[in-house]
């Protein structure tokens, strides 16, 4: 890419568009010829082809940068930056080094050995790649910006005009043509209007809701961007006349060229979600877990591998056991396998898409996964007005036409939020016939009209200007013409059936276009019955004054005097109190020299339509007839949806770069503010609240907030300070301008219908709908999605402690080792997986809106629910540790009988000191039967070690079957089961059963049983295991009672204090 933007020089002649300090020629503010002395240009010849070149060797191409993203190295080094990967790494390391160093032992236990490694290493690439992808998708806004970049232009250069320049050759000080369509190229001054009117719209850049003037006259040198209006941007689109303009800023120095600058660096500074910073802290304090245990393991067994004598006191003779010290190596390697919840990543990333899922059944399409969870604490919602709010579909609202005298105004509420003409009714209409005054009134709002609505994709679409599609919906609740009726009727079909047939009673036969002088626009037509006259509709103070005459009800008309001028002026005022947008109607049927005019070039009165100097004084002596008043209506469902946030403790702050007024009368009429709230300190403008002293303290208010005329910076500036004073901010926005605080909010929400593909890029969620109470509907699901989440992660954690309890156990008592590595990583990976991820599919409280936020910092697990899993972790040790004990000393249990398969039984002293086998005498076993094998051994010391396999079975069971009973304890916080029962949520007894199917799966398929070196169970050997595994939901129904206990005796203390000041 070029230089586009970069240092532009800083010589005046060579057109600098900078000034000699640095600071940025303001050419909105210079009078023409002072533009183009200092960027060296005359507008009728253009640059000359030299001058063009050393401008673009010193600023470069129209073009915005490309930053250059992060290496796929770097992406895939970034995805081991974490903790629990980190140690998970050093297993798998660790787990290889020792599966090579006793590849000797034989090729069945070389097989077994290698199987931890590789399935950890297996997780570690498959978590890598879909990182990568994720992160290598991030960036896409940018590349959409420069989309919406124009691709040719119309240049005059040496003294001719060169059409369909490329853009990107532009240079500062070249002459642009623009016409109706043109996207504009660069940031450039209007210097001549060729056309009486010039509209842009530039609400994707600047937020306004529809088409603005622009004009070659100078504004002033400290106007923000909605206030330049002797300036167009690129970006942006013109809609209404044909310039001439001189273009002041190329690339980077755009506009848009900031707003790109702005992602980059928004872009650079996301943070982890509250989920992510949560799990990184379980991961540090995991480490620290994992690290202590292990020298504890060390220390209890450092006299089997390091013995010495005393000799005169002093310890001499040293013996260390390379053999038995790397035992106890992989008895750490087992800890730290043991500790970590491998299926973690798995189950949080299985549940999010679950959450998507049902997010894009309420229209909330979520691009970023982790964006569900961080939804559910979302406490600011700073939303845009213009599509979010509102409809983005002009409409009228008041509609108010003369009465039987001057002083008598009829005044009537208009449905209809859309374009559709369906969609809403007028309030009191006649019955009937419409009267004269009312017929008049259509016919100006039908054919003084150029727009059009077409019905695409379920939707109405308005063509042209939206004011005035807005009145042509408004002439189809008013019905037809009184002349149609009777006639044949329209077709069903035609969307605008009485505005075709006023047009066809009323031949348009010339154009007096819109001026930003009269603020009017004004057709003359040729009725049927030959007669002509001129309709007029503008600016109802305009309109005013150059009416003569008012019509009234019956058609009547007389001079318009002061009453009723004031009266109608009152009604104006009224509307326009509430931001309504006004327009008045007029005609006029004594047109002079236009009375045989009939559109044909050579008649003497069509040259007084081409000077639009003309228009004026044509558009006089006027008889005025109505008015209306429009706005950009909210959406009816909003006012419900900021109810809702109101009782789920979420601020509500709108930031528009709409008009304050217009802003305020919608925050009013959706209740972010009360209808008579005093909103002086609520309500200021983007600049406004720069100025202000102490920003926070504004933000810290409590309830509703309104910012207007915002540009992206204040945008930003309001996400970041909220976001530093610990919110979790939700920013909505639909445009270019939007994409930069849309990728610093902690979730950015995008617009699907209205919205540009720059916003949808930089966000986080796009709603379907683009409507505000989708994003309610989606925190909801937010919210409830996260309990669920707290509920499986609560599930794994505290099955991860209890087997950090069962090795522990294991080796501070010295017996044989009863679960291996690769029980562990079957464990967390697979038969834990079904029910964890099942917990995701809990019922959703049913005052989960109700509730406030949670904070981003609430821990996952409470001091009191820590306290829960050790104890239940502690009885997972104790049972699997302890069926180990039981096989190989008890011939009975609990009335169950053990002995049928004819193993030995030893004492618990033996079992404890087995490593000393080898010198006791007179010690023998006899060989075993599990399922169809027989077990039996040369050395009885083997009983130790190959004969653990029946033992180690036992031990994986147990270990399982109190992993299915806890995850129904884990259904709810608090709750009994009783209260809860575990067919609430079907998914979780269907998982229970998928996880005890594969775990029978690796028990009685003989390959597989080999590999993970466990042997199938008979009847009396699988009582046992529910036997020992059935108390957990006793022990934590006990302990449930208890904490529910606890907090009703918290509440009640909290409330005693308030009695004695109620007395």
């Amino acid at each position: 890419m070029g230089k586009g933007g970069q240092d532009l020089g800083r010589r005046n002649e060579d057109g600098n568009p900078k000034l000699a300090d640095g600071a940025v020629f303001p050419a909105w503010a210079k009078e023409i010829s002072e533009c183009e002395k200092h960027f060296g240009v005359n507008r009728k010849f253009g640059l000359g082809s030299k001058d063009v070149e050393k401008r673009r060797e010193k600023y470069g191409w129209n073009d915005l940068e490309k930053n250059e993203g992060q290496s796929i190295w770097s992406l895939v080094l970034d995805q081991f930056n974490d903790t629990l990967v980190r140690i998970l790494l050093a297993a798998a390391v660790v787990s290889f080094v020792l599966a090579w160093l006793g590849g000797e032992e034989g090729n069945k236990k070389e097989i077994t050995a290698f199987v931890e490694p590789l399935v950890i290493f297996l997780i570690l690439v498959v978590n890598a790649i879909v990182g990568v992808w994720q992160e290598s998708h991030a960036e896409k806004a940018l590349e959409a910006l420069k989309e919406i970049q124009s691709e040719q232009a119309t240049v005059i250069r040496d003294g001719s005009k060169v059409p369909n320049l490329a853009a990107k050759e532009l240079v500062p000080g070249d002459i642009v043509e623009l016409k109706v369509g043109d996207r504009v190229s660069a940031d450039m001054r209007v210097v001549e209007l060729i056309s009486s009117t010039l509209r842009i719209e530039q609400g994707s850049l600047t937020g306004e809701s529809e088409a603005v003037n622009k004009t070659n006259k100078p504004v002033s040198e400290d106007a923000d961007i909605q206030g330049k209006k002797s300036m167009v941007f690129a970006g942006t689109t013109v809609v209404n006349g044909n310039c001439i303009c001189l273009v002041a800023q190329t690339g980077m120095s755009t506009e848009i060229g900031k707003v790109h600058m702005q992602i980059h660096v928004a872009s650079q500074s996301e943070e982890d979600t509250p989920l992510k910073k949560k799990l990184n802290e379980f991961g540090e304090m995991l480490t620290m877990v994992i690290g202590v245990i292990c020298v504890l393991v060390w220390l209890i067994n450092f006299k089997y591998f390091l013995t010495w004598e005393y000799v005169n006191g002093r310890p001499a003779n040293f013996k260390f056991s390379f053999e038995k010290c790397t035992y106890y190596f992989q008895i750490a390697v087992a800890l730290a396998v043991a500790a970590i919840p491998e299926g973690l990543p798995a189950v949080i990333t299985t549940c999010l898409a679950l959450g998507t899922r049902k997010m894009a059944q309420k229209n909330a399409l979520v691009r970023k996964l982790p964006s569900v969870e961080t939804l559910g604490c979302t406490t600011v919602i700073c939303s845009d007005k213009t599509g979010t709010l509102t409809t983005n579909q002009m409409a009228v609202a008041k509609l108010v036409a003369l009465g039987p005298s001057p002083t008598i105004l009829r005044k009537f509420r208009v449905d209809g939020t859309t374009y559709n003409p369906l969609d809403g009714k007028i309030h009191d209409w006649p019955t009937g016939c419409m009267d004269a005054n009312l017929q008049m009134i259509a016919k100006v709002a039908a054919v003084c009209n150029d727009a059009g609505i077409t019905h695409a994709e379920q939707k109405y679409i308005a063509n042209g200007m939206p004011t005035e599609a807005a009145l042509k919906v408004l002439v189809e609740k008013m019905g037809l013409p009184e002349e149609s009726k009777g006639a044949e009727s329209t077709n069903e079909r035609d969307l605008l059936g009485c505005c075709q047939k006023w047009n066809e009673f009323e031949c348009r036969i010339g154009t007096l276009e819109f001026d930003r002088d009269r603020k009017s626009m004004g057709v003359i037509v040729n009725s049927r019955s030959g007669k002509k006259s001129l309709l007029v509709k503008g600016a109802v103070e305009n309109l005013l004054e150059r009416s003569t005459k008012v019509q009234l009800l019956d058609g009547t008309v007389v001079p318009l005097d002061d009453s009723s001028r004031n009266y109608i002026v009152e009604a104006l005022h009224e509307m326009s109190t509430i931001a309504l947008r006004c327009l008045g109607f007029a005609y006029k049927d004594e047109l002079g020299e236009f009375e045989s005019y009939d559109g044909d070039e050579d008649h003497p009165a069509h040259r007084l339509l081409l000077d639009p100097s003309n228009y004026s004084s044509i558009e006089s002596d006027l008889v005025f007839v109505g008015l209306v008043g429009l706005r950009d209506p909210p959406r009816e469902e909003v006012f419900d949806a900021i109810e809702d946030c109101r009782a789920a403790g979420i601020r509500v702050i709108v930031i528009t770069g709409d008009h304050q007024n217009t802003a305020e009368a919608i925050c009013r009429e959706i209740g972010v503010f009360g209808a008579d709230e005093d909103i002086r300190s609520r309500s200021l403008t983007g600049r406004g609240f720069m100025g202000l002293h102490d920003q926070k303290a504004h933000l810290r208010q409590g309830g509703g907030l309104l910012f207007s005329r915002a540009e992206p910076t204040h945008k930003q500036e309001i996400v970041r300070l909220l976001k530093k004073d610990g919110e979790v901010v939700a920013m909505t926005g639909d445009g270019v301008n939007d994409a930069p605080a849309l990728k610093l909010a902690d979730i950015g929400i995008a617009m699907g219908i209205s919205g540009t593909e720059v916003a949808k890029e930089a966000s986080d969620m796009v709603l379907a709908d683009d409507n505000f109470s989708t994003i309610v509907a989606a925190v909801g699901e937010g919210r409830s999605i996260y309990n669920n989440m707290k509920a499986f992660i609560r599930y794994m954690i505290s099955s991860n402690i209890g087997e950090v309890a069962s090795i522990f156990l294991t080796a501070a008592l010295g017996i044989p080792e009863g679960l291996i590595p690769v029980h562990l990583l079957w464990v967390n990976l697979v038969t834990d997986g079904p029910p964890a991820t099942a917990l995701g599919f809990n019922p959703p409280d049913k005052d989960i809106m109700k509730k406030p936020p949670r904070r981003s910092d609430d821990s996952l697990i409470s001091a009191w629910i820590l306290f829960r899993y050790l104890v239940i972790g502690l009885y997972v040790g104790l049972a699997t540790v302890g069926v180990f004990v039981i096989w190989y000393t008890h011939g009975s249990f609990l009335g169950i009988d053990l002995s049928g398969d004819g193993h030995s039984l030893v004492t618990y002293s033996q079992l404890t000191n087995w490593g000393q086998c080898s010198s006791w005498t007179n010690f023998t076993t006899s060989s075993f039967t599990a399922g169809n094998q027989v077990i039996s051994f040369d050395d009885p010391c083997d009983y130790f070690r190959a004969g653990k396999v029946k033992a180690m079975t036992l031990s994986l069971s147990v270990l399982v079957a109190i992993e299915m009973f806890n995850s129904v304890n884990a259904l709810s916080e608090d709750g009994s089961l009783l209260s809860m029962p575990p067919w609430v949520n079907p998914w979780l007894l269907v998982a229970m059963c998928v996880s005890f199917g594969l775990h029978f799966m690796i028990l009685y398929v003989p390959f597989l049983a080999q590999v993970f070196g466990i042997v199938p169970l008979s009847l009396n050997e699988w009582l046992l295991v529910l036997a020992v595994a059935q108390p957990v939901i006793l022990i934590d129904e006990v302990l449930k009672f208890v904490g529910r206990w606890a907090s009703a005796s918290q509440i009640s203390k909290r409330r005693k204090p308030s009695k004695p000041k109620t007395e």
